[in-house]
Order: C-alpha cells, then sequence, then structure tokens
C-alpha cells in the first residue's frame, strides 16, 4: 500500500534527480564553453580580438612572444598638449638611418618650444642641447646601464624587446637588454606612503581589453626621455595597454602629469611590434647586416648590459653603476 510518505519521498527523489541532471547539463555547457573560449583567446587571439570581444588582453600566449617599440620616442595623442620631441631645425639620424643611407647619426635634440615645460625643465634642456650641438657627447645614464624608470622604458626597446608576463595578481614588463624589469600590481590600491624608486610603484586593473597602469613614486635618478627630460618626485604617470591591429600591434596611451616640472599635464602615444618566432620576426635595416643591434624573436635571451665595467662610449659618460647592497 502506498502511502503519503512514499508519494512524497517517491517526489522528493524524482525533483532531486531533475535538479542533478540540470547540474550535469549547465556544468557541461559551462566547461565547454570556457574551453571554447580559451581556445578562440589563447590560440587565436586576432580572432578574438576581430570579433572585438572585450576580454583581458593576452599579451603572451606562449613565450616566444615579446613586444619591440616603434623608434622615434613618445608621439603625441591628439592635438592638445604632448610629449618634447625632436627640434625641426635638427632632427634625429639614427643608426638604422645611417644604415639605409649613410648620413652621420646624430643625439636627439629636444624642441624648446614645447609649452608643457616649465623654466627650470627648459633650461637643463637647452644645456643639454648646447653640449649635443657643440660636438660633446650627448649619452645619458641609460647608455651606461642604468635603470631608464617609467615612462622612458615604453621608448628604450627598439632593438631588444620588451617580454611581458600575467599572472592574477601581477604583470612582470622585462627589457631584453639589461632585464630591467617593473612590477605591476593588480586590484590594488597604491600605498600610503610610497617610497621613490627607479620604476616607482606600479598598480593596475583590466577595463575590458585594456590594462590600466597607474605609476607614482618615481624617483629623480631617471629622465623621461632620451632628451634627458628631468621630472620630479611629483610624477604621475598612467598607462592604457591595448592590442590592436588583430593583435600584431600593442598601443600605449600614456597621460602624464608633473606639477614640478611641467605646466600642464599632457599625453602621447607608443606603439609596439609583436615579435613571435615563425610569425613575426625582428626585421633588419639592411639585409644580411652584421653591424645589427637586433636580436631574434624568440624566449628571453640572457643578456646584460653591465657586463663590462669600462664604459664603452667616452670619457663623457656616466660611470657604470655598482651597488654593495641591492637597490630594488
Amino acid at each position: 500500500m502506498t502511502t503519503p510518505v512514499d508519494v512524497l519521498r517517491s517526489a522528493t527523489r524524482t525533483r532531486r534527480a531533475a535538479q542533478l541532471a540540470e547540474k550535469k547539463i549547465f556544468t557541461f555547457w559551462l566547461v565547454n564553453f570556457c574551453r571554447i573560449a580559451a581556445s578562440a583567446l589563447l590560440c587565436c587571439p586576432a580572432a578574438a580580438f576581430a570579433a572585438g570581444t572585450a576580454v583581458p588582453p593576452d599579451f603572451a600566449p606562449n613565450p616566444g612572444v615579446s613586444w619591440l617599440a616603434d623608434q622615434g620616442g613618445f608621439k603625441p595623442l591628439g592635438n592638445g598638449a604632448g610629449p618634447v620631441q625632436d627640434d625641426p631645425a635638427h632632427p634625429t639620424i639614427t643608426n638604422d638611418d645611417f644604415r639605409r643611407t649613410g648620413r652621420q647619426p646624430t643625439f636627439p635634440v629636444a624642441d624648446l618650444r614645447n609649452p608643457i615645460l616649465l623654466p627650470w625643465v627648459r633650461e637643463a634642456l637647452r644645456k643639454h642641447n648646447a653640449q649635443i650641438l657643440a660636438g660633446q657627447s650627448g649619452f645619458g645614464p641609460r647608455q651606461s646601464c642604468w635603470p631608464v624608470g617609467i615612462p622612458a622604458l615604453l621608448i628604450v626597446g627598439t632593438f631588444r624587446p620588451v617580454f611581458i608576463v600575467q599572472s592574477p595578481r601581477e604583470v612582470v614588463m622585462t627589457w631584453q637588454l639589461d632585464h630591467q624589469y617593473r612590477h605591476i600590481y593588480l586590484n590594488v590600491p597604491h600605498s600610503q606612503n610610497v617610497q621613490p624608486s627607479w620604476f616607482g610603484e606600479s598598480v593596475g586593473h583590466y577595463e575590458g581589453d585594456t590594462l590600466v597602469v597607474d605609476t607614482i613614486g618615481i624617483g629623480t635618478r631617471t629622465s623621461m626621455d632620451d632628451y634627458l627630460t628631468p621630472h620630479t618626485d611629483k610624477l604621475h604617470v598612467v598607462e592604457r595597454y591595448r592590442m590592436v591591429n588583430g593583435g600584431r600591434t600593442l598601443e600605449v596611451k600614456l597621460h602624464v602629469e608633473d606639477p614640478g616640472a611641467f605646466a600642464m599635464a599632457w599625453d602621447a602615444v607608443q606603439h609596439f611590434q609583436r615579435l613571435e618566432p615563425g610569425v613575426a620576426e625582428n626585421r633588419l635595416a639592411v639585409a644580411n647586416d652584421p653591424t645589427t643591434g637586433r636580436s631574434v624573436a624568440g624566449p628571453l635571451q640572457e643578456e646584460s648590459c653591465a657586463e663590462n665595467a669600462v664604459p664603452a662610449f667616452t670619457d663623457q659618460s656616466l660611470p657604470i653603476p655598482q651597488a654593495e647592497t641591492p637597490d630594488f
């Protein structure tokens, strides 16, 4: 004889079986959806970006992917205040220009008419320009293997690339030529008392397909660029990293504020080209050039700028940095 209790138990078992089946179906769908999404992003990032999918960018889907900075330094972003650039009367001739044309390479000479410059910064650039135009060395700390800081790290990787490693808690950027690196800590606020350092304190987060990085606490021993534009400890840089051109180009827009050095905030952009073995190689300015400083595409190589403690340029350059204790 079937009792009301038996009916209730049977209904309960049926309901639980249905719920379990629904859960299994949902789990199967979710797992396969994640597999498909991960495959589309990691194995075919170009397709993901072409489809306009707003997903966190994967700057290095395999260890061979790196990014090579465009030459020419920072470029203006729009018609507003922008970065220091070449004096039109003295355009920079690079080593690659020499390889292509035979013209004598030159050091960068800053355009002093840029309205962002406060008087003391303009005077520092005027003195550096005069030194170059007088035929003296224009080498800066970078040529003596000193850390370049932020935002200068974005313009130095023109022959040796920058590698980017991402994890859920941080992003690490390292420049192959000297293994200079910076940490970007994700989804955390700045420290209450940030102590100045070579690369400052960087915190970041993702906004759709863009990595947004906020950096403060950059030590004054670094320069902004190859013109050796100085800054103060009030320097504040915001960078926005986004892959464009089907994932083949990394676009970095930056917003710079430093009331101690610049009369106004300014904006700039820098682009990096993707390197990947067998996909996008590091192109030479001249074919079969034995003098090139460009490295081949591939995983990060062991290189050190300061292996030789003797300056290789002139006696006007800074000494190679040496320390008894780590300074990082």
